[in-house]
């Protein structure tokens, strides 16, 4: 079975529906508690970080998006693609979180993409 253009896309946006997750959980962070306390004075307050529930639904769609994926290829070329979360959430965290990126971090990323690209070539 050879992979077909539009799986790859598919799982590519799988991965990057997927990167909000992370930041969406780092976000949230600041407000989240499982102090015993503090969730029997008010147990709602797990609930009402919509940051935490947003991260898991993304994580979620990013799951069902990658699915149809599975169809159209091979998983052994459609999986790694997944790494390629890392990279976007490397890149958003710069945009939406203010950190810094040193050479190290992107000889890394070059690596991933290197990586997921050399499968990529490999299953044609």
């Amino acid at each position: 079975m050879t992979t077909q253009p539009w799986a790859i896309a598919l799982a590519i946006l799988g991965t990057l529906v997927g990167a909000w997750g992370p930041i969406l959980f780092k976000k949230g962070s600041k407000k989240f508690t499982l102090d015993p306390r503090k969730l029997i004075r008010n147990p709602m307050i797990l609930l009402k970080n919509y940051q935490i529930i947003m991260g898991c639904i993304l994580y979620l769609a990013s799951s069902f998006i990658f699915i149809p994926a599975l169809r159209g290829g091979e998983l052994s070329v459609l999986y790694p693609t997944v790494s390629l979360a890392y990279v976007w959430v490397a890149l958003l965290s710069i945009k939406f979180l203010g950190e810094k990126m040193n050479i190290t971090k992107w000889v890394g990323i070059a690596l991933i993409i290197a990586g997921v690209t050399f499968i990529g070539i490999g299953s044609v």
